[in-house]
């Protein structure tokens, strides 16, 4: 009996840790408390506002299902029917007999992994409860008559966020596994959440910004960004990064990337084993890589055009210069390739060819689909962030990082939630992860000319659309050989979305879709053998995506060997020279990669502050 006590005393919280906790605890959500109304009070409250016609939606949504009552009643009945054959099914599964489920969640559905969710009767009972009802609630709103295209993609999109939110996975008391660890640690793994929510709000001054991962466990040039190199040039806008040789020969034809601004440029240098920067110098080129520069209020000024002449153009300049080399080969990702089309759209009309060739890498050219970001880039939106960036300068990082994370809320929200809030845990170490919270913000003039005149108003696809340092832009010009990556389940640039704009130059263009997302189909080394990619090997890109796919030939492994040996075939792609070490031809170097800019991190920042 004795020994039984003493194991229960075992599982039993330390009065003293838990004091410690709470105080902890307390003391926290004071602070932040008092920061918040000090806070509210200096600035004012402001009236709430809509601009993203959320409410409008709903409203004239709702007002369409009421002009049919038979279709809501026949909506409700079928709902009732399945409500009645999972009674049934719980009946007999509480019985012990086996049944087939009436709603079970997608294979790839992380939020029901817990073996509890299938074996336990109460939890598979609120599991299939919660399926039935959210697929008759989607399949009620998705498709209503009368609704306009983009009034219909905000009712899905708030829809799904909503359906999401109220998952019995994101509860304490309706998650197998939050409440097994509940009851085992006394519900300390709460007090631990709260703690955990609190240092969230307090490093967000007031608002939620959910750790994803331990950023304490990487750090720049150690264990992430760690290809070795020297910053050879900068200016206020970029610093450009030569990779040093791992080849005694390299190919003549120097390779320059221009990662989006959006980001930081270590996405394609995690890690030695996915690295594209590194995979592709140890084909033999001498690769450079642009490292935008994180702009703060002083650069409010730096517009589309300036990043054109002082950054991309400037770096095909320094590049070139730094090698003797007369042509380059270039990439761009995503913001970058949007980028790198009007600089050789602007070089086209300036008969300069110094490009041999370009890659784009999920990038979009012609925005008249954008996907589900457009919800959040109506006329309406994009004033209000306007005016939010003109008060400050710049577009704050974590605004369009949120953004981002609402496209996937399961696994880039809920998720967290789940981990950091209810099992009380610390974010694991991840480094897509820390590359994913490194926010960048944007010079205010810049993000505002290409919102309105990419994504609102779709110019760049139009010849001389719009007119950079006085030259018309027309894609339609551009010969320069092209190389487009899209990946398949790409939320952020779809690629039936980037293959519009693959069909404008006039150049030699092959097309490739790529397995995965925007992420993980694009940082998919060859010594991973994943997920594959389609090419349709048509001299002309037929007119729709889908005859595309319907023709294509799928590969396995990765597009990077496919890449190579097309940049490399290409006229004088493959010859060679001796290898280029960094610092000792023109551009002298100034730091060691990664360099500067980029260790410059928001959150950091504002800890200091």
């Amino acid at each position: 009996m004795s020994q039984q006590n003493a194991e229960q005393d075992q599982t039993l919280p330390n009065p003293a840790e838990m004091a410690k906790t709470y105080a902890e605890v307390a003391q926290r959500a004071s602070r932040i408390l008092t920061h918040f109304m000090e806070k509210k009070a200096k600035d004012g409250i402001a009236a709430p506002n809509d601009e993203l016609g959320v409410a409008r939606a709903f409203m004239d949504m709702s007002s369409r299902l009421l002009a049919n009552p038979y279709k809501l009643a026949q909506t409700q009945m079928n709902m009732m029917w399945d409500y009645f054959s999972l009674w049934q099914h719980t009946t007999l599964k509480m019985l012990g007999m086996p049944i087939q489920p009436v709603a079970a969640p997608r294979k790839d559905d992380k939020r029901f992994k817990d073996e509890e969710w299938e074996q336990h009767f109460l939890f598979d009972f609120m599991k299939q409860s919660y399926l039935i009802t959210a697929r008759h609630l989607h399949d009620t709103v998705c498709c209503v008559d009368g609704l306009d295209e983009a009034t219909q993609q905000k009712v899905n999109f708030f829809t799904r966020q909503y359906i999401d939110a109220l998952s019995p996975s994101n509860f304490a008391l309706t998650n197998p596994e939050v409440f097994r660890e509940t009851v085992k640690s006394h519900g300390q793994n709460l007090i631990k959440g709260l703690d955990n929510l609190l240092q969230d709000m307090e490093a967000g001054e007031g608002q939620l910004r959910i750790r994803m991962t331990d950023t304490n466990a990487f750090e720049l040039g150690k264990n992430v960004a760690t290809t070795p190199g020297k910053v050879v040039f900068q200016n206020d806008l970029f610093q450009l990064i030569q990779y040093s040789p791992t080849t005694e020969k390299q190919y003549k034809k120097p390779f320059l990337i221009v990662p989006p601004w959006i980001n930081k440029y270590y996405i394609l240098d995690l890690r030695e084993k996915n690295s594209m920067v590194k995979w592709a110098t140890d084909q033999g080129h001498t690769t450079y890589i642009m490292s935008w520069v994180n702009p703060d209020e002083k650069l409010a000024h730096k517009s589309f055009e300036d990043y054109l002449l002082e950054g991309s153009l400037t770096a095909i300049d320094k590049v070139l210069e730094d090698t003797g080399e007369k042509q380059l080969n270039m990439a761009g990702y995503c913001l970058g390739g949007t980028l790198l089309m009007s600089t050789l759209a602007y070089m086209a009309a300036k008969k300069d060819n110094r490009v041999a060739s370009a890659t784009f890498f999920t990038t979009m050219l012609d925005f008249s689909e954008p996907g589900e970001l457009g919800i959040f880039l109506d006329r309406g939106a994009v004033a209000g962030l306007e005016e939010r960036m003109n008060e400050r300068g710049y577009l704050e990082g974590s605004e369009m990082a949120t953004t981002f994370n609402l496209l996937r809320a399961n696994d880039l929200i809920w998720s967290f939630v789940v981990n950091n809030y209810l099992m009380g845990k610390q974010p694991f170490p991840f480094d897509l992860l820390y590359w994913n919270s490194d926010s960048t913000r944007m010079p205010a003039a810049m993000h505002s000319f290409y919102l309105r005149n990419m994504y609102l108003d779709n110019k760049l696809k139009e010849p001389g659309g719009i007119t950079l340092d006085g030259v018309p832009i027309d894609i339609r010009k551009v010969k320069t050989p092209c190389y487009f990556i899209s990946t398949i389940e790409d939320h952020i640039a779809p690629w039936k979305s980037t293959y519009m704009g693959a069909r404008l130059p006039a150049g030699p263009v092959r097309f490739v879709v790529g397995g995965s997302g925007h992420i993980a189909g694009i940082v998919n080394p060859p010594a991973a053998n994943k997920y594959g990619y389609w090419i349709n090997d048509t001299k002309t890109l037929p007119e729709s995506p889908e005859d595309y796919l319907a023709g294509a030939t799928q590969y396995g492994g990765s597009w990077w060997t496919n890449w190579h040996e097309w940049v490399t075939a290409l006229p004088g792609g493959a010859e060679q020279v001796p290898a280029r070490q960094p610092g000792t031809r023109a551009l002298q170097p100034l730091d060691d990669a990664p360099g500067a800019y980029v260790k410059l991190r928001l959150d950091t920042m504002k800890k200091a502050d």
